[in-house]
């Protein structure tokens, strides 16, 4: 017997639960399919455990240097089982959050696997989805709405086969049960950074090769250098220009070899493991998108501003879309999504007014456009700069590096985008983000009372710096 809904939702990651939870409580009766576990990759094999890792090393990291804050520990050593173990404890607490919220909302939770039908005797138009549950019973939910959230993968590249042992995707990498000695992470991108920062904080040889002739090439190219730079001075090698050879791959007694091609000269790189880090790939396929007429290009699925497909009863929002793939731009996509569905008018989103962050150590967050970008879209650019050299609360953090970057139109003074890197550039962000979305200007930010000792004044001289008038600037 078919069970009907207002809403049901493919997915219970970041955007298909908390879209779950805003169209209850709109005062839809919604069922969410999940396959695995609410929460979804974010939850489970991405944002959470991978940041719960990095804590532990940057942790690691601080007490190894202890003595430069006048702290002699002594005899500092690190239990990865322990590691791990604090990493599974924080995200079944989450977990658990996750599942509260459900019961809290009223929301019908359907484990199992869901595919979309077309027109059937269940409902007149596509649609319907039928779910095969974990006990192997097949059920069949007729929603009004439908919003497809089922999220990502990570890419792998063809010739490096992911075994677990030797090669890794970021998913097998989260459940290694013990550090290896040496790495290589093929991809320079935000996840290939984030391991690398933490891998190497841990104490593991790191080699990066990225096939772009820098790491970081979505993020402004003085930040990509300061980044390099400084993962340099840590000890990782960085290899940019460089594209891996997959045929030339070959296992040993202690892990691998393979050959890169750098600009035409055969390079020869060895470690214990490797991991592929090349982007994440939607999840698209054997969810019965053939039985309707949803439009995919390249790879993703086609929607309007407010998520619409061809089919305008059912929405896609995530990574399953070609929207940045983060997990706080799927949950505002899911909002925007179910407040459609009941006849709101919500604001599309600006996705130049999105912040973006690298969990590495130091942190890279940015939000609005590059330099390049800007230049690039006709804007007449200033620029304003200011290193954390000259921030008082950096210094007694003993995180100098790194800087604060200001993009402003020069002829209407507008806020363009703002590009940090540096300690607790993550929390940084948010007030740029703001000033993004009220349309500030860089005087209306600089003017903004900014208390002292902290590492926000670094936004403020930066602002100031724009038109040339930073206090404490070099």
């Amino acid at each position: 017997m078919a069970r009907e809904f207002d809403l049901v939702v493919l997915g219970a990651g970041p955007g298909g639960y908390v879209a779950a939870i805003r169209a209850a409580q709109l005062g839809m009766n919604v069922a969410v399919v999940e396959k695995d576990k609410l929460g979804g990759t974010c939850l489970h094999r991405g944002c959470i455990p991978s940041k719960a890792l990095l804590r532990s090393a940057e942790v690691y990291a601080t007490l190894a240097e202890g003595e430069k804050y006048g702290v002699e520990a002594g005899g500092v050593a690190l239990n990865f089982a322990k590691v791990q173990a604090r990493k599974r404890a924080i995200v079944e607490q989450l977990h658990k959050g996750v599942q509260h919220l459900m019961k809290k909302g009223k929301i019908t939770v359907v484990k199992g696997y869901g595919r979309l039908m077309g027109p059937s005797i269940f409902s007149p138009r596509s649609g319907a989805i039928r779910v095969e549950t974990q006990d192997g019973e097949q059920e069949i939910l007729v929603p009004e709405h439908v919003l497809i959230a089922t999220g990502s993968r990570p890419r792998t590249l063809p010739g490096l086969d992911v075994d677990g042992e030797v090669v890794m995707t970021s998913d097998e990498a989260l459940e290694m049960e013990a550090l290896p000695k040496s790495i290589v992470i093929v991809g320079g991108g935000v996840i290939g950074v984030e391991w690398a920062s933490m891998l190497r904080d841990f104490g593991v040889e790191v080699t990066v090769v990225e096939f772009l002739d820098r790491i970081l090439p979505t993020e402004d190219e003085e930040i990509s250098k300061e980044m390099a730079r400084i993962l340099k001075k840590r000890g990782v090698t960085i290899h940019t220009g460089t594209k891996v050879l997959p045929e030339t791959f070959r296992k040993t007694d202690g892990g691998f070899t393979v050959e890169a091609d750098k600009g035409g000269q055969r390079l020869t790189l060895s470690a214990e493991k490797m991991l592929v880090s090349v982007g994440r790939v939607p999840n698209v396929e054997d969810i019965g998108l053939e039985s309707t007429e949803i439009e995919l290009e390249k790879g993703f699925i086609k929607v309007n501003d407010y998520y619409q497909t061809k089919e305008k009863h059912i929405y896609a929002i995530g990574d399953v879309i070609a929207t940045p793939q983060l997990a706080h731009v799927a949950s505002h996509e899911g909002i925007v999504a179910v407040e459609h569905m009941v006849g709101l008018s919500p604001d599309p989103i600006d996705y130049t007014k999105v912040p973006r962050v690298t969990y590495s150590r130091p942190e890279v967050a940015s939000v609005g456009l590059t330099e390049r970008e800007a230049r690039e879209k006709g804007y007449e650019v200033k620029v304003g700069k200011f290193n954390f050299r000259g921030n008082g609360k950096a210094l007694i953090f003993g995180e100098p590096d790194g800087f604060v970057k200001v993009v402003a139109d020069a002829k209407t003074n507008d806020l363009l985008g703002v590009h940090i890197i540096g300690p607790h550039a993550s929390d940084l962000i948010t007030e740029a983000g703001l000033a993004r979305v009220l349309d500030a200007t860089p005087w209306e930010v600089a003017h903004t009372v900014h208390p002292h000792p902290t590492l926000a004044e670094a936004i403020m001289e930066a602002a100031l710096a724009v038109d040339g008038k930073a206090i404490h600037g070099a």
